[in-house]
């Protein structure tokens, strides 16, 4: 059969009638990493707020407190405050043991804030310049101006809610709303706003590779386990679009090498390459790897503990320490007491003589409720035969965040048969359910001084 055949209209020009071959052509990738990534990045800004906010986590400098996900801790309690915070590093240390710069690259609030910086300034720049109609300067100079009135508002509300980790977030608001730049309060959060607005302005991505050290540290945590963004062609099928440098947010070519301190690990590149040779029916050249020679992210035949990360004994280990560590702190916790009672005896008078002869000791009581609620503390005398409190109901009243002191005195009369000297006995504080035992001394007067 012909393949070709006349044009109608004019047949001097013939048109084929052979079939288009068939492009083998993949459609795009389905998941893409910058979606994702600025799905986890909202994640985490709502978190940045929620966690001073709700006092998840909340330093409060002032008052002297500690919030740790509904805990209130002392800073007399400074050995689980601190704890605290070193399991969250630990955490942190393994994330980049296991994933590399995953951290740095999806969950860093430099990196997440120094991105909207550019994409703010980038399309506020389009913007006016699609709907502006004025000449090139004059559009520069209203896009500037609009991206720094909008990074100085977001500066005084990024540094309002870090400052809210170490300032009760309405005192905060009181010395916002009065300019306060008089207390450390007020001159902190000046501080941090004009700190933010040139990070904002000029330092951003800058930070990762000249201040952070959390990128020269990746080097040593790594290992040839570690989760990787590779580059890997060997039938050199790249065809040099250099969509990869060009969406990089650090401006590196990966094609280079895997291990530059640059690299965050974002994964933007993958897209790219991805997003170009799927329209040539090629598969991506860029991908998350376990190493430089290890198998692609969620492929090969390995076990689900291997494909999550735990690929060998040490990676296990980890684990088990994090999970120790965890376990060990959740218990320090759950069994921290809200009501903490001290009793202690006041000995700069060793006792005091009544003219009846009733012997009196002093002792000093201190109360502080860690908790929410009020507390009532009870206490009584046991092993001190006829001894009573003088003065003194035995029930103390404290509100929730409040330290009380106080001082009562214990009586024994003559009649009450407490044996000269040193007497041991017990002082026991109740307080709901739980209960505490002092261990005490009574002092009365020898036998050759009466």
């Amino acid at each position: 059969m012909p393949t070709t055949e006349a044009k109608p209209g004019n047949p001097n020009i013939t048109v084929s009638t052979k079939p288009l071959p068939v492009c083998d052509r993949k459609p795009p990738q389905s998941f893409s990493f910058h979606r994702f990534r600025k799905l986890i990045h909202l994640i985490c800004v709502a978190i940045f707020f929620a966690l001073p906010f709700l006092n998840l986590m909340r330093f409060d400098i002032p008052r002297q407190r500690f919030y740790f996900f509904g805990y209130e801790l002392w800073i007399s309690e400074f050995s689980i405050i601190f704890f605290s915070l070193m399991f969250l590093m630990f955490i942190v240390a393994a994330m980049a043991m296991l994933y590399g710069r995953v951290y740095c690259g999806y969950l860093c609030p430099q990196m997440i804030f120094s991105e909207a910086s550019i994409t703010l300034e980038s399309k506020l720049t389009r913007t006016v310049n699609k709907y502006v109609r004025w000449n090139a300067k004059r559009r520069t100079l209203l896009s500037r101006t609009l991206f720094y009135l909008i990074a100085v508002m977001a500066s005084v509300v990024l540094a309002f809610a870090f400052i809210s980790y170490f300032v009760e977030p309405r005192d905060l608001i009181h010395r916002l709303l009065r300019f306060d730049i008089k207390t450390a309060g007020g001159i902190a959060g000046a501080t941090t706003t004009l700190l933010t607005l040139l990070d904002f302005l000029f330092l951003r991505q800058r930070f990762c590779t000249t201040v952070c050290p959390y990128g020269y540290l990746q080097g040593m945590l790594g290992d040839g386990d570690t989760l990787i963004v590779h580059y890997r062609d060997e039938d050199r099928e790249c065809i040099e679009c250099k969509k990869c440098v060009r969406v990089c947010h650090m401006g590196i070519d990966i094609r280079t090498s895997p291990y530059q301190i640059e690299c965050i690990h974002c994964g933007e590149c993958i897209d790219a390459c991805v997003d170009v040779l799927s329209r040539l029916g090629k598969q991506g050249l860029i991908h998350y790897v376990w190493g430089e020679q290890g198998e692609k992210l969620g492929t090969g035949d390995k076990s689900w503990y291997q494909r999550i990360g735990l690929r060998n004994a040490k990676r296990v280990v980890v684990l088990l320490v994090i999970l120790f560590y965890g376990a060990g702190l959740f218990t320090a916790l759950s069994m921290r007491r809200a009501v903490l009672v001290r009793i202690a005896p006041d000995r700069t008078t060793m006792y005091r003589l009544g003219k009846d002869g009733t012997v009196y000791n002093r002792f000093r009581l201190q109360v502080a409720n860690r908790g929410r609620e009020q507390a009532i503390v009870q206490l009584s005398i046991e092993g001190l035969a006829g001894a009573t409190f003088m003065n003194f109901e035995n029930a103390v009243v404290v509100s929730g965040g409040q330290t009380l002191q106080t001082e009562f005195e214990i009586q024994a009369a003559p009649s009450a048969g407490v044996a000269p000297g040193v007497n041991y006995f017990r002082l026991i504080s109740r307080v709901g359910n739980e209960s505490d035992v002092f261990e005490e001394t009574f002092i009365t007067p020898s036998t050759d001084s009466r």
